[in-house]
C-alpha cells in the first residue's frame, strides 16, 4: 500500500447501510384511541428495494407509505432510499395536495435514477378525526380495505410508478373509514410467494388470511386483535403456504380504525 492510500472496510460499510435502511422504516407514537398501525419488511438479502413508513403530519394526520423498487439488493435499496427521502421531505412542504407531492417525488426519481429503474408506491393520508383516507396509488399492488361488515374494497392504481415517466400525473382518491375497518397494503413478494408446485399465494391467499384473522370467541364475538398481530398472522399464513421459501422482498403494512 502506497503512502496516502486508504483501506476501506467494505463489510463495515455494508453493515452500516443495512442499519440505516432498517432505521428509515419506522412509525411514530401510537394513538390507540383512534387508529392502530404496524408493518414489517422482510427482505431476501441484507439490503432490499421494499419500504414502508408511517409519517406524522399536521392536524392529527398520518401518512402510510408502502413502496417497492425495481431490482433487488443494493440497486433496489439505493432507488428506494432516494424515493423515500424525497417523499418524506415533500410531505412536509406540499400541504394536502397529494398530486403535487408525487410530481416532486417523480421528478427527483427521474433525474437521479437510471432509465430502467422505477418504484411502485402507495401513499395514503389518514385523517384520524374525520376517519377519511386520501390516497394515490403509483402502480402498486392494490391495498385491501377490509370493512368491518366483511365487505372488501381494493384501492386500484391511479397513476404510473415513480421514476418511469417524467410527465406522469396521478389522480387522488378518497374513502371514508368505518369503525373496525382495516387497510392492508403489501408488496409483490407477499402475493407472489409460491409453494413447491409453483402455485402463488396470491390475492386469494391474502383474502383468506385476512378473513380468518379474527377467530370467534365462545359467544360468537370476534376476539379483538391488533394491527401488529394481523401483520404477523399474514406472514405466518404466507410461510405456511410457501413452506418458508421466500424469493423476493416482502412487506406488509396494516392500518386499523379502532371501534
Amino acid at each position: 500500500m502506497t503512502t496516502g492510500e486508504m483501506v476501506v472496510d467494505v463489510s463495515q460499510d455494508w453493515v452500516l447501510a443495512c442499519e440505516v435502511q432498517q432505521r428509515s422504516m419506522r412509525g411514530h407514537d401510537r394513538t390507540p384511541e383512534s387508529v392502530d398501525f404496524s408493518a414489517q419488511c422482510r427482505q431476501v438479502r441484507a439490503l432490499g428495494g421494499d419500504c414502508y413508513d408511517f409519517i406524522p403530519l399536521p392536524d392529527d394526520r398520518i401518512a402510510l407509505v408502502v413502496g417497492d423498487a425495481s431490482g433487488k439488493g443494493l440497486a433496489g435499496a439505493l432507488m428506494m432510499a432516494s424515493v423515500h427521502a424525497s417523499l418524506r421531505t415533500a410531505a412536509l412542504f406540499t400541504g394536502s395536495d397529494l398530486a403535487a407531492l408525487l410530481r416532486v417525488v417523480n421528478r427527483e426519481a427521474c433525474a437521479s435514477s437510471l432509465a430502467d429503474r422505477y418504484a411502485t408506491l402507495f401513499y395514503g393520508v389518514c385523517d384520524k378525526a374525520a376517519r377519511t383516507l386520501r390516497y394515490v396509488n403509483d402502480g402498486h399492488n392494490p391495498p385491501l380495505l377490509l370493512r368491518a361488515d366483511g365487505s372488501v374494497h381494493w384501492l386500484e392504481p391511479s397513476g404510473a410508478p415513480v421514476g418511469m415517466f417524467p410527465d406522469s400525473t396521478w389522480q387522488e382518491k378518497v374513502l371514508t373509514f368505518n369503525p373496525g375497518d382495516c387497510l392492508i397494503a403489501c408488496t409483490d413478494g407477499v402475493l407472489e410467494a409460491a409453494n413447491q408446485s409453483g402455485e402463488e399465494w396470491g390475492v386469494d391467499g391474502l383474502l383468506h388470511a385476512a378473513a380468518a384473522w379474527q377467530p370467534k370467541g365462545s359467544r360468537g364475538a370476534a376476539t379483538p386483535q391488533s394491527a401488529e398481530q394481523l401483520v404477523q398472522w399474514i406472514f405466518t399464513s404466507m410461510d405456511d403456504f410457501s413452506q418458508g421459501c421466500q424469493t423476493d422482498d416482502a412487506t406488509v403494512a396494516v392500518l386499523r380504525v379502532m371501534e
